[in-house]
């Protein structure tokens, strides 16, 4: 039995899974119609197919150059994911955002962005090398603030076409783990 219990727990341990981290950066304009680069990135945990845990996956964050508001985007294994539609989703802030198909505020009921908006069932650590990113929504603000201390809320212009984005992944921890830096010289200039 304890033969048993320890070839459990060293099963149980960290290296079992293989992590990996995944990301693009993209050209696209901002809801200004400014020339922007976008990030997406997320990270995972794949485990075997024999080990009882399911595979795991961050949120997927997707940053606009120049703007300070990052969209978390999660799936139905997230607490946090908001109910707003199923699959792959950011849902809306009334604060923040409006849901550009009706020209309302936008709110939690509405799904700003989407990953791979016809597979209702995705999971981000499913998806694959190619997906179909849906902005919905707008931001209601582009600026806050006053004279030096102004913020850039702005972030992906929304379409009713999904911006196609072709993702690379890498061994979490090797040279090809680290992410391109977006270039804030263009955001100095302005």
């Amino acid at each position: 039995m304890k033969r048993f219990l320890l070839v459990l727990l060293a099963a149980s341990s960290a290296g079992c899974a293989s992590y990996s981290s995944h990301y693009a950066v993209f050209p696209a304009e901002n809801s200004a119609g400014e020339p922007r680069q976008v990030r997406v990135s997320w990270q995972t945990a794949d485990y075997p197919d024999w080990w009882i845990a399911a595979d795991k996956a961050t949120p997927v964050k997707v940053e606009t150059q120049c703007s300070e508001r990052v969209w978390r985007i999660r799936d139905d294994a997230d607490p946090d994911a908001g109910s707003c539609a199923p699959g792959v989703r950011a849902c809306g802030d009334s604060r923040l955002d409006v849901y550009a198909p009706a020209g309302r505020a936008a709110g939690a009921d509405d799904p700003c962005l989407m990953i791979n908006p016809s597979e209702p069932g995705a999971r981000i650590p499913q998806l694959g090398n190619k997906l179909e990113l849906l902005v919905s929504c707008r931001p209601a603000v582009t600026r806050v603030g006053q004279g030096d201390e102004m913020r850039n809320l702005d972030y992906l212009r929304a379409s009713s076409v999904p911006y196609t984005v072709y993702v690379r992944n890498a061994p979490r921890g090797s040279l090809r783990a680290k992410m391109p830096e977006l270039d804030d010289s263009v955001c100095d200039a302005e």
